[in-house]
């Protein structure tokens, strides 16, 4: 089929759940990337807001606020994971945990082989900003070259936590309903950054026989690590309203809950069929304008489907 035979790009972009899902998934995705990498970078938070390290005695250790660069986007990683869960459900939110898996790993294959590639000679040795010579290659190895045993705990911890996520989330979900969104947000974030906290240092730095922290240093970074996300998550409550709401008058109220509610019933969760339509070549949006109501069939469709198939 040539270009011009196609239909207008609006018939592509009608669908609002299709886009949502598309915007929310993306940024998704996205994050999580750039958090793993950026994530090599540890700074100081005191330093940082200009103040000196705190230096606090806890489990027999002397302790700053050091955390990596990706700490300051894995908060907004859960709340975009319980704004898939009011919307799309469990299987939304594991698809595009699996999807950010496959595709996090696929990222450091292609570090792993670009790191092993010859650096041309001009490239290898060039003027910091500081005045100083730097070695662009082995800067470059060790800022992209993690650890495998460091890649391995932040990909399993980040499975498990968003499974943990999803399960609390619709668990309170199935005793509150549509009230106290902050109790299910708030309270299923909670519990899957404290197993994502530990998880990670542990088989990172614990289980790694290249440096076997000791567990009191691993409990004393973890709860130092747990403790910020436990402030961030309740700072970002206002977010998820905030989201909530934009999203709410996105979709109209009505669709909106049709959404809300099939999210809790996992066999009709992304099993909506986007609709097709066989147009002229010479469509136009305002010769063969689409349904308003596209979307609304196809769930009212569904429930009428599920509900026979009980009968």
């Amino acid at each position: 089929m040539s270009h011009n035979s196609l239909p207008p790009q609006s018939y592509y972009t009608h669908d609002k759940v299709s886009l949502l899902f598309i915007y929310l998934g993306g940024f998704f995705v996205a994050n999580a990337i750039i958090a793993e990498f950026v994530g090599v970078k540890v700074f100081s938070v005191e330093r940082s807001l200009g103040f000196e390290p705190l230096n606090f005695y806890l489990l027999g250790l002397y302790l700053s606020l050091n955390f990596t660069a990706g700490a300051l986007l894995w908060p907004l990683q859960f709340v975009i994971t319980d704004i898939i869960n009011e919307y799309f459900g469990r299987r939304g939110v594991k698809i595009l945990s699996y999807i950010t898996i496959i595709l996090i790993c696929y990222a450091f294959i292609i570090v792993f082989f670009t790191i092993h590639l010859t650096p041309a000679d001009f490239w290898i040795t060039r003027r910091g900003q500081n005045g100083s010579m730097v070695d662009m290659d082995a800067a470059f190895d060790a800022v992209f070259g993690q650890g495998l045993w460091i890649i391995i705990g932040s990909l399993v911890a980040f499975l498990i936590a968003q499974l943990v996520d999803i399960a609390i989330f619709h668990r309170i979900k199935s005793f509150t309903g549509e009230k106290h969104l902050w109790l299910r947000t708030t309270g299923s974030t909670l519990v899957s950054q404290l197993v994502d906290s530990f998880v990670v240092l542990i088989i990172s730095f614990h289980v790694n026989p290249a440096t076997n922290w000791d567990l009191s240093l691993v409990l004393a970074i973890g709860f130092v690590k747990y403790f910020y996300k436990f402030i961030m998550a309740l700072i970002l409550t206002p977010l998820v309203y905030m989201l909530h709401n934009m999203i709410d008058y996105y979709l109209g109220e009505p669709l909106a809950s049709q959404l809300k509610q099939r999210a809790m019933q996992e066999d009709m969760i992304l099993s909506i069929p986007i609709p097709s339509f066989n147009l002229p070549n010479n469509a136009t949006p305002e010769s063969h304008p689409l349904p308003e109501m596209t979307v609304q069939q196809e769930l009212s469709a569904k429930e009428t489907a599920v509900k026979e198939q009980k009968e």
